[in-house]
């Protein structure tokens, strides 16, 4: 599957770019398999190892890692980057949600 059937195979779709080597993607991991599961109804993700993925990386203007971006309905309406609390991702993913 193609990036964009990705991002319009469900109506929300987290991506996670990432990479292997990365501490702070390490430590994202867990919260986001928590969010795949506290959100398993309403939201799909995506994840890509930018080392297996890096001209899509790069035609995604990716900077920095890990860089979170979700789609509504295959339009992107948040960008978020690096290692945050799962309450800070899930709420702004709650409210990129709601406020669309």
């Amino acid at each position: 599957m193609n990036y964009t059937q990705e991002i319009t195979s469900a109506p929300i779709v987290l991506v996670e770019f990432y990479a292997t080597w990365c501490p702070h993607c390490r430590k994202m991991m867990p919260i986001v398999e928590d969010i795949k599961t506290l959100l398993a109804d309403n939201l799909k993700v995506v994840q890509y190892d930018i080392d297996k993925n890096e001209e899509l990386a790069n035609e995604q203007s990716i900077q920095s890692l890990p860089t979170f971006l979700l789609y509504v309905d295959g339009k992107e309406v948040m960008r978020e980057t690096g290692e945050m609390p799962a309450e800070v991702l899930l709420q702004k993913i709650q409210s990129s949600i709601n406020g669309r």
